[in-house]
């Protein structure tokens, strides 16, 4: 006969707790993660107030700078009609920008320990990551609604109804929820927040600038134009625009696939983005957790 002895740990030796596992538990880990991060912002409104001077900015200068300067499809040197093309290219802007606050948010809980605490406790890995990046899309939709808002009083105007309004909308916001993936990953990568800052907007510049956000694809060279038209981000801009009602009755879309199929590219390249950039952060935050 034989006798089982159970080993118990050591008097102040650490035990690893075991995270809970589960599609329901991960995702009621990351809502907690999610309303922490919320109320943080709420406590600093100097985020949001920030996130929000940009924007505004873009849109008042670019609307009476280059408004009547820039030749638009259907238009012509029109103040009213590039507003009309503009703004969809403001509303991605402002979503992809929310970029580099995710990274640097990332960054400086990795850089203060908190990224430590959240290990020490039995929770889901992916959802410190997760509730994150849910927080600045909540974040980011509100600073969508004070720029509509803006861009109403400059002569914005949706034209094809609440419906295909709310669905453009919300490509804008899935397209800026895909690419805090992209920030989560470059917070996680570099060491500090000032670094991930850069990080997250030395990119993005050229990413924005060359699409068809601020100037039509036609007016550039053949080479950038074919780069302009195959970029994630156009193919959003491009939806929004067909959604919002602010392409010309005349206008004929490039023959490139995204620009033909605008709204079908986006929900494609978003998703793609998220699978792609979120098993790269989760894993990386494994790595840098373990």
């Amino acid at each position: 006969m034989t006798t089982t002895t159970t080993k118990e740990p050591a008097q102040g030796a650490p035990v690893a707790p075991s995270g809970r596992g589960g599609i329901s538990q991960s995702v009621n880990d990351s809502l907690i993660v999610a309303r922490r991060n919320l109320i943080r912002m709420m406590r600093i409104p100097e985020i949001v107030i920030f996130g929000l001077i940009q924007p505004i900015m873009f849109v008042v200068l670019f609307s009476y700078v280059f408004g009547g300067s820039i030749s638009v499809p259907g238009q012509g040197l029109s103040a009213e009609g590039y507003r009309e093309f503009l703004m969809a290219g403001i509303f991605a802007q402002t979503v992809t920008f929310a970029t580099a606050g995710a990274g640097a948010g990332i960054a400086e809980d990795m850089h203060k320990g908190l990224i430590d605490r959240f290990r020490s406790l039995p929770m889901s890995r992916g959802a410190v990551l997760t509730g994150r990046t849910l927080a600045d899309a909540v974040q980011t939709a509100l600073t969508l609604v004070v720029l509509a808002v803006v861009a109403v009083l400059v002569g914005w105007r949706a034209h094809e109804g609440f419906p295909k309004m709310l669905a453009g909308f919300g490509l804008l916001l899935l397209l800026g929820y895909a690419f805090t993936w992209i920030g989560a990953l470059i917070g996680l990568t570099v060491r500090t927040p000032e670094a991930a800052t850069s990080g997250g907007l030395i990119w993005l510049f050229p990413l924005t600038f060359v699409s068809v956000a601020f100037v039509p694809s036609e007016n550039m060279p053949n080479f950038l134009a074919t780069i302009a038209q195959w970029n994630p981000f156009s193919a959003t801009v491009q939806a929004a625009r067909e959604l919002f009602g602010n392409l010309d009755p005349a206008y004929v879309a490039p023959d490139a696939w995204p620009m033909q199929n605008p709204v079908l590219a986006s929900v494609l390249y978003s998703l793609l983005i998220i699978v792609v950039f979120r098993t790269l952060a989760v894993r990386k935050y494994r790595r840098a957790a373990a």
